[in-house]
């Protein structure tokens, strides 16, 4: 009888041990990621292509365009910079941005943004080289816009974790960032 009450006993702990985890498995995160992405992205216009021609509409009304396959980065072109005026593989590129935390966005208002701001030093990182730190860091995500457009342009950027900061990487929450690129400081 003794066994079997110390048995119940262990039970019983382990069921009030495994109810009180209210962690979310990793799955459930993209679904609330994609969840909160949709939801901004419900109210804008979004267009599932780049513009075979490469020719972006642009302004602070212009559509999202999808610039990931699979769906981790939308990009609306807000400044398209100098035609011409590309960057190269490895080079040093400095940013600004100031970026929204998208699970916040809610009745067509987006939260209050943080980022490096004029009155704050640029970030930077080489376009294409994840060989540093510099690079790695910011993810892949703040460097795509540069494959299709010059280095002085302005972009809104939708930011799925997996394409984020990689030391953020882990807390599966998506960013909208508002970039500007620059080779000087």
């Amino acid at each position: 009888m003794k066994k079997y009450s110390l048995i119940a006993v262990f039970m019983l702990a382990v069921a009030a041990l495994c109810s009180c985890d209210d962690s979310k498995s990793y799955a459930e995160l993209l679904n609330e990621e994609d969840m909160y992405v949709n939801n901004y992205l419900a109210d804008q216009n979004v267009i599932m292509d780049i513009p075979e021609d490469s020719v972006f509409v642009y302004g602070p009304d212009a559509p999202f365009y999808r610039i990931d396959p699979d769906g981790l980065l939308y990009m609306r072109v807000i400044r398209p910079g100098t035609e011409g005026n590309m960057v190269e593989d490895n080079e040093q590129i400095y940013f600004r941005f100031t970026r929204y935390a998208l699970a916040a966005y809610s009745d067509g208002k987006l939260p209050e943004g943080q980022g490096n701001n004029i009155s704050l030093s640029p970030y930077w990182f080489r376009y294409n080289n994840y060989s540093i730190q510099a690079s790695v860091t910011w993810g892949v995500g703040v460097q795509r816009p540069l494959a299709f457009l010059p280095v002085d342009c302005e972009v809104d950027l939708v930011v799925k974790s997996q394409m984020g900061l990689s030391d953020e990487e882990s807390y599966v929450q998506p960013y909208l960032f508002r970039l500007t690129y620059d080779r000087r400081q």
